[in-house]
């Protein structure tokens, strides 16, 4: 575990100078997230790498129409791109709070970094200054579920005080094609899909299907949003997908994604009867997908597991196209355990940027520690678990045979 007491060590005179003169030479803009800031965080970001959830149609699915609560923050050295940020910038009591644009919905986050990224350490000092003098009403900035290295690099944001997420993720190694990934368990994997497979046959037929147009966004993502609902009140969780702005930024990025030539968000159905049994939200990198969100229907055929059906079609596409990783995201649960045996840590970010910040954040990495023990914790788990469905008004236990939610 690493926890980060400080933006920096004490330095001497010298080397406050020497650092000092080499912030000097980056450059900083804090934008408004207004149009023309997302526009200037697009052509940035051309040069960059970045994941999925710091992308530029991420970005303005997001925060478009945010203004003043949407933050562009970029870092250029000789006028080439060194970092960018998107962020959104919200209200947590009394404090102000910047975080990844999509809040919780944001996972696997890497900050956009370019060509002309140096030190992270002096990187980040000028950035943090910048958003400091730009933005002195924001308290704290708060990036969580971060990944540590992305396509080679390491993550400039882990210099400010940070500490490992309490939820690993889990992905599968596709390189070595889908017999490889039948190995553990693979006759009876292959054996219970063909079996699923004569049932959904049976129940008029299936198919599983790629949204194309924004016919079948719309049509995949309300199934989604009503399928979800219900599974959340299930569980007595509140439905983090409930609140029709969140539903509009999810519509708009996947509409979006349609008029890009390899898009970069899709989403897959699995339709059995002519009635859409299970759906997945997945994003991609140059060589992977990462799902973002998952459901299923718990009805008649509940018992044959359409979610974790199309896993299993949705992994064997993957191996088809020649990609080397399906990342199953933050959280550890069995379904996930069927396919994965890469497991990853996160990292989140808490840096307060004024006086009470600094005391918040003293607060949130508490509470991502006691977290984090609670879930390497089986029996306190379980208990987490058993009392949010007492709350919810929801004791009895998931219905046999389902899998495949994320």
């Amino acid at each position: 575990m690493v926890d980060a007491a400080s933006f920096s060590q004490q330095e001497t005179p010298h080397a406050e100078r020497a650092a000092a003169a080499a912030r000097s030479a980056f450059s900083a803009r804090i934008l408004p997230a207004d149009g023309a800031a997302l526009e200037a965080y697009a052509a940035f970001c051309a040069d960059t790498v970045h994941s999925p959830t710091q992308s530029p149609l991420w970005a303005a699915a997001w925060l478009e129409g945010t203004g003043e609560d949407g933050l562009i923050a970029l870092l250029e050295r000789n006028g080439r791109p060194a970092m960018a940020l998107a962020l959104e910038v919200g209200r947590n009591g009394p404090f102000r709070v910047a975080r990844f644009a999509g809040g919780t919905h944001a996972n696997g986050n890497f900050p956009a970094v370019g060509p002309a990224f140096d030190t992270a350490d002096t990187a980040m000092a000028a950035l943090v200054a910048a958003i400091r003098k730009a933005r002195p009403d924001i308290d704290l900035l708060s990036l969580e579920r971060q990944r540590k290295t992305f396509e080679g690099l390491p993550n400039p944001t882990l210099t400010l005080p940070h500490t490992t997420s309490p939820n690993i993720a889990l992905a599968a190694d596709l390189s070595g094609g889908f017999d490889a990934m039948l190995q553990t368990n693979g006759k009876r994997k292959s054996k219970k899909h063909r079996a699923h497979a004569r049932k959904f046959e049976a129940a008029g037929g299936y198919r599983r299907l790629e949204a194309r147009s924004v016919e079948e966004v719309d049509a995949l993502l309300d199934r989604f949003f009503t399928l979800k609902h219900t599974r959340f009140a299930e569980l007595g969780i509140a439905d983090v997908f409930a609140a029709p702005e969140v539903r509009t930024r999810w519509r708009t990025l996947f509409r979006a994604a349609l008029g890009k030539e390899a898009p970069p968000f899709v989403l897959h159905g699995l339709e059995v009867g002519g009635i859409l049994r299970a759906v997945t939200g997945s994003s991609r990198t140059s060589d992977s997908i990462i799902c973002e969100f998952s459901t299923f229907s718990q009805d008649e055929l509940v018992s044959f597991s359409p979610g974790e059906f199309l896993f299993y079609e949705n992994i064997q596409a993957a191996c088809a196209e020649g990609l080397a990783v399906y990342d199953l995201s933050v959280g550890d649960e069995p379904y996930k355990r069927l396919w994965c045996g890469m497991e990853t840590s996160h990292a989140d970010v808490f840096a307060g940027l004024t006086l009470k910040g600094k005391l918040l954040a003293v607060g949130y990495r508490a509470l991502v520690r006691l977290k984090r023990t609670i879930k390497n914790d089986p029996a306190a788990t379980k208990l987490a678990r058993r009392l949010r469905r007492i709350a919810g008004g929801q004791a009895t236990s998931r219905p046999g045979g389902a899998a495949g939610e994320t």
